[in-house]
């Protein structure tokens, strides 16, 4: 008896981890960066990305400046975004910055308060580039990347 109710602990355990983490793939997958609809760019590969969101290059392949637009660190978007982009939690990465920031070379993405600050941002700023929901993406905007599992 014991056993069995060890057996069954351990079963709704392992379903409970399972479906964590089919949520958090599905929700990688619902993450998409985006541009102001009359940006020239219209794909951007993973590795473009690393560099324009960790401060390697400001500019957009074209050579026209980029801004990169952050959420707010108490985001859960913002913890999924840089796990998918660098494979790094948030803390690490902030520590990264702060590092960046106090060597002079390179300034962080610019933070917005919330996903809809961002979206005000980027109606109105071509050069702008952003992470959302794919739900959260408006006729202003254009994918330029989509997350996969």
């Amino acid at each position: 008896m014991f056993r069995q109710i060890i057996l069954i602990i351990y079963l709704l355990l392992c379903c409970t981890a399972g479906a964590s983490i089919a949520s958090e793939s599905k929700s990688n997958n619902d993450l998409v960066v985006v541009v102001h609809k009359n940006n020239p760019v219209d794909k951007l590969s993973k590795d473009q990305l690393i560099d324009l969101f960790m401060g390697k290059y400001v500019a957009f392949p074209d050579g026209k400046k980029a801004i990169p637009l952050d959420i707010n660190d108490s985001s859960q978007l913002k913890k999924q975004f840089y796990q998918a982009l660098v494979g790094l939690p948030l803390a690490r990465v902030n520590a990264y910055w702060s590092r960046i920031k106090f060597t002079g070379r390179a300034r962080p993405p610019q933070e917005m308060a919330n996903e809809q600050a961002l979206l005000s941002f980027m109606n109105s700023q071509d050069r702008a580039i952003g992470y959302l929901p794919r739900s959260k993406v408006t006729k202003n905007l254009k994918v330029v990347y989509q997350f996969s599992e």
